[in-house]
């Protein structure tokens, strides 16, 4: 799982970002990893791992919430008229892995716990926008790698699960918590 940081300036309107990173991909030997693009610096990601029954987890994060948005009922975009957030770094790049083996079912409730952790962890940051309190950002994105297993379950209810959650949960919260007091 790779993370390139980008200026506006790298992705200009008539760019397209998909195909870029993956050409650069291609260029550096990795065309099958998972990669993350954000304009938050790489240098201020954060790390956090959890044990639970034997299990670990461990979560790398990037947390910018300038594009910082609440996901609501109206299904319009937020009111662009009433900016709360300064302008600056504006994703959540999360990358988590655990050393469990997991199913491909089991992966995808990985998948969804990781976006759970990261919603508990922006909310109980308290970022504030004009439609409420924010829940993530508009380019979040989450990998979850773990070991193939026979393991059919990553419920928060088994050790797989909460260890991830709770790293998630940390490295998302301190991230925004940096993110908001620079």
């Amino acid at each position: 799982i790779l993370a390139r940081e980008v200026r506006n300036a790298d992705l200009p309107p008539d760019r397209d970002a998909g195909q870029s990173l993956a050409a650069e991909m291609q260029r550096i030997g990795r065309a099958d990893a998972v990669a993350m693009l954000t304009s938050r610096k790489i240098a201020a990601f954060v790390h956090a791992a959890a044990d639970d029954g034997g299990v670990r987890a461990e979560a790398v994060a990037t947390v910018g919430l300038s594009n910082a948005v609440r996901a609501a009922p109206s299904g319009r975009p937020p009111d662009k008229a009433k900016p709360a957030v300064p302008a600056g770094w504006g994703t959540i790049n999360i990358a988590v892995a655990l050393d469990a083996g997991l199913s491909a079912p089991a992966r995808l409730e990985a998948l969804s716990i990781a976006a759970s952790a990261r919603t508990a962890a922006v909310l109980d940051a308290r970022l504030e926008l004009s439609e409420g309190i924010a829940t993530g950002t508009g380019t979040d994105c989450i990998a979850v790698a773990s070991p193939a297993g026979a393991q059919q379950w990553c419920g928060l209810h088994t050790p797989q699960g909460r260890a991830l959650a709770a790293a998630v949960y940390r490295a998302v919260h301190e991230g925004a918590t940096q993110w908001m007091a620079e």
